[in-house]
């Protein structure tokens, strides 16, 4: 197993990161190193077996359990969690962006400590970002307040992570990294955790595939979302999480799979305006940028079209102007036209042409 202390902003403290097979039995010498008596459990209602068995390791320093998040952290199961909370003095969220977001929000209100055990790839445990969704809207906010104190990932939690699930997981991740290296703050450091998290998963997540249940290949893909979900702290994101969050918030779409089919199609939009920033992802999957992600995902058996996720093709329009309202950065004007030729690609699942795609 291996521990280190990752810490690459002023001012912000460090963040203790483990790392092996079994590190999740350290849960309880971690709160007691820190000080912390009793812990509030989060997880998902499917998660809540995973989330019983922590809370009974636990023994006198568990608090409770708290087994209703949800995709893109609704206020109104915050505010649920919240009250649960009474009483503990700390977090421990074992699951994925769901379980870790409702960590984050509670963290931001209440100013409660979190130990994070990641059941998937997003890397959100690694970021001090927060998406929150009220009336049907998904904002984001930055704030040191929402990073954890703490994070395990054991290769043995994401073993049975189905293959689907892990695919999806992994390229939400990699969808991080991309954002990075044409990111309008982007710097040597980001750029070689970006690549170092792509490099991860494109040779870890074939063999996950193939394998599901081979701990090192599961472990070579967790260093990826830790380096992939550690750039997006350094770092703006652009086109890509603009859109992800708009069709997610909205129309309530799965989060990974969002990811997972829009990345091929916003590479390809933003690499006429900064191929050069990202050559070395060209050259790891043999073409142009957007093309190649399409064909890697597709090699992973990854969903590929928004109509599969329950979009229709009349939503696009209300999609499309939603994404040009307060627009993130991007390094490609984000025009409405451009963006709506982009959602229809992929509501479709075609694969993006070229560089000259979506009229250029």
């Amino acid at each position: 197993m291996k521990t280190f202390y990752a810490g690459f902003e002023a001012g912000h403290p460090p963040v203790k990161v483990g790392l092996g097979v079994g590190i999740r039995h350290e849960v309880g010498a971690e709160l007691k190193t820190l000080g912390l008596r009793k812990a509030l459990v989060l997880t998902t209602p499917q998660q809540a077996p995973q989330g019983e068995a922590l809370l009974s390791a636990l023994g006198p320093l568990g608090h409770g359990l708290f087994s209703d998040a949800a995709m893109h952290t609704p206020l109104d199961i915050t505010m649920a969690a919240i009250d649960a909370a009474a009483g503990a003095d700390c977090l421990v969220a074992i699951g994925g962006g769901s379980t870790i977001g409702l960590g984050k929000a509670i963290a931001l209100r209440k100013g409660l400590p979190q130990i994070v055990l990641p059941t998937t790839y997003a890397g959100s445990e690694a970021t001090p970002v927060l998406g929150q969704t009220e009336n049907g809207v998904k904002e984001t906010l930055r704030s040191p307040k929402v990073r954890p104190e703490v994070i395990l990932y054991d290769p043995e939690l994401v073993a049975t992570l189905p293959v689907t699930m892990t695919v999806t997981s992994g390229l939400n991740a990699i969808a991080h990294a991309i954002e990075a290296l044409y990111a309008r703050d982007s710097n040597p450091l980001s750029d070689q955790l970006a690549l170092g998290g792509i490099r991860a998963f494109v040779s870890g997540l074939p063999g996950v595939v193939a394998a599901p249940g081979d701990l090192a290949a599961r472990e070579e893909t967790l260093f990826g979302s830790w380096l992939c979900g550690t750039v997006l702290a350094q770092v703006g994101m652009a086109l890509h999480h603009k859109l992800c969050h708009t069709l997610g918030g909205r129309f309530n779409l799965p989060h990974a799979e969002t990811h997972a089919i829009l990345l091929p199609h916003t590479a390809g939009y933003n690499e006429v305006a900064v191929s050069a920033a990202l050559a070395p992802v060209a050259e790891l999957l043999g073409g142009p940028v957007g093309g190649g992600l399409y064909d890697f995902a597709a090699s992973l058996g990854a969903p590929q079209a928004l109509r599969a996720l329950g979009v229709v093709e009349t939503d696009l329009d209300e999609a499309a102007e939603l994404a040009v309202r307060n627009p993130y950065w991007n390094p490609r004007p984000i025009e409405k036209a451009g963006i709506r030729a982009l959602l229809q690609g992929a509501w479709e699942g075609s694969r993006p042409r070229s560089l000259s795609c979506f009229g250029r």
